[in-house]
C-alpha cells in the first residue's frame, strides 16, 4: 500500500466527512423554522421527513468515507471495505450534484456555488484517491 496516497485519501476524506457531518447534523436536528431562517429555502416545498432523510444520508456518507478506509487499512481481511469508502464518496458527490441542480433551478447557485463545488470536488477527489490505494481486497 502506498502510505502517502493513503494519507492523502484520508485527509481529503476527513475534510469532506467533517463538512457533511456538520451539515447533516444541523439538518437532522433543527426545526423547519430554524432551517428556513438559516437560508435553507429549498426545504420549503419538501416534507420534513425528506429533509431528515437527506441529513441521515449525509451523516452515513460522512461515516463511511472515513471509517471504511480505516478498516481496510488496519483490520486484516477488511480490504473490501475500501469499496464502501469509494461508494460513500461517490454518493456524497452525487448529493452535491443534485444540490447544485436544485440551487440552480431556484436561482440560488450564486450564493451556494462555493460550498457546492468545493464539497463536490472533495468527494470526487476522495473517491479517486481511495480507489487508487492498493489494499488487498481478500486476505
Amino acid at each position: 500500500m502506498n502510505v502517502a496516497l493513503a494519507i492523502a485519501a484520508l485527509a481529503v476524506s476527513a475534510f469532506a466527512a467533517f463538512s457533511f457531518w456538520k451539515a447533516g447534523s444541523f439538518k437532522a436536528t433543527a426545526s423547519r423554522d430554524t432551517l428556513l431562517g438559516a437560508g435553507f429555502g429549498w426545504i420549503e416545498p419538501l416534507p420534513i421527513g425528506v429533509v431528515r432523510l437527506i441529513a441521515w444520508l449525509e451523516l452515513l456518507g460522512a461515516i463511511g468515507i472515513v471509517l471504511a478506509p480505516l478498516a481496510a487499512y488496519f483490520v486484516p481481511g477488511f480490504g473490501w471495505a475500501i469499496l464502501v469508502g469509494v461508494a460513500a464518496a461517490a454518493g456524497l458527490a452525487s448529493t452535491m450534484l443534485v444540490a447544485a441542480i436544485v440551487h440552480i433551478a431556484r436561482g440560488e447557485f450564486k450564493y451556494t456555488w462555493k460550498m457546492n463545488t468545493s464539497l463536490f470536488a472533495a468527494s470526487v477527489i476522495a473517491a479517486v484517491l481511495l480507489s487508487l490505494v492498493d489494499v488487498p481486497l481478500i486476505g
